[in-house]
């Protein structure tokens, strides 16, 4: 961690400010060290470069596992395509050219994708994960001062509220125990004037007959490590039905999801390798997380205001998107 990220910090449970114990340095980051509460007497221990405020990852454990495996697979500069780009500033509304200087919270950051597209535009990014995931996004982006990542609960998170300029939340909510929960625990550190962006899943009839939805009461039990060696033997073997499926005329696109496997053949202008690390990637993500709630538009929109947040935009470029801004003057109430 950086030494700028004690000045962001505070203890979670009381809001106080943090002490730093370095006990490792090398240049500019702590590598190994303490971050004591000294009115509560807690302490949190930076491992790896990274600060820890949670002991264990529960829920998301899967995704720990899941992006230490894929640790550069989704990174534009690993697949060479602007995919993690296009969808940042489509879903984000945000302008690249206006990201230099911005101070930017990442909630869910897995192992960095977005986060990549954040500090090559010039924003100081600090980036959050319950899982161990953090430190995928450690070994990517931990050569860059501009960046800190730290390992906490989204619904405990150890920073000063109303500091960022802009605050993210991509493909984590609909995986979260209470997703309203989750979403409300993000306006607070947006700062006045600065701007909201999360995604979730939609939830819809046509999405419910997904074919996970038919897999998951078992998969979702399963040890990662059980459930990975499953699909990594399996979704290069059905992959070609799966395209098989999707050549039919007019129906192709429907058909293929008959079978269970992330098929993006046709969708994203990826390598055949790239294809295939894809596919295993996000069929491993259909079936291993604990929690998938999708939610509506009208729920979304409805979070945005109860947050109260203004200038609301729910739309789906990607998945079902929302986003919004807080007022620069907080209003007057009856």
């Amino acid at each position: 961690m950086t030494e700028h990220l004690v000045s962001l910090l505070v203890c979670p449970y009381c809001q106080s400010g943090l002490v730093l114990f370095r006990q490792e340095q090398r240049n500019d980051r702590v590598l190994e060290g303490t971050l004591t509460c000294q009115p509560c007497a807690k302490e949190f221990p930076i491992t790896r470069g990274v600060p820890r405020f949670v002991g264990a990852e529960g829920y998301a454990e899967s995704f720990g596992f899941q992006w230490n495996k894929f640790g550069h697979t989704q990174l534009d500069s690993h697949s060479g395509v602007p995919i993690s780009r296009e969808r940042f500033y489509s879903q984000s509304g945000w302008s690249p050219g206006k990201m230099a200087g911005r101070l930017v919270l990442e909630v869910g950051c897995g192992a960095g994708r977005f986060t990549e597209v954040a500090l090559t535009d010039g924003a100081r990014v600090v980036a959050v994960d319950y899982s161990s995931a953090v430190d995928a996004c450690f070994r990517n982006h931990g050569d860059k001062l501009s960046f800190d990542v730290l390992q906490a609960s989204l619904y405990e998170l150890p920073l000063k509220r109303e500091l960022f300029d802009m605050v993210f939340c991509f493909g984590v909510l609909q995986h979260t125990p209470d997703v309203k929960a989750a979403f409300m625990a993000l306006p607070p550190f947006v700062r006045p004037g600065g701007a909201l962006a999360v995604d979730v899943y939609e939830r819809s009839l046509r999405y419910r007959f997904h074919p996970k939805y038919v897999l998951r009461p078992l998969t979702r039990r399963l040890p990662a490590d059980v459930l990975f060696a499953w699909v990594e033997r399996w979704v290069p073997r059905l992959l070609p039905l799966s395209r098989a499926l999707g050549c039919v005329p007019r129906i192709g696109r429907r058909l293929r999801y008959l079978v269970p496997v992330a098929n993006y053949q046709g969708i994203l202008p990826l390598s055949p390798e790239h294809l295939v690390q894809w596919s295993i990637l996000d069929t491993f993500d259909w079936l291993s997380p604990r929690y998938d709630q999708p939610q509506t538009a009208g729920t979304l929109r409805r979070w945005f205001e109860e947050a109260g947040l203004v200038d609301i935009e729910v739309l789906k470029p990607h998945h079902l998107t929302g986003r919004g801004k807080k007022p620069t003057v907080a209003p007057l109430r009856s």
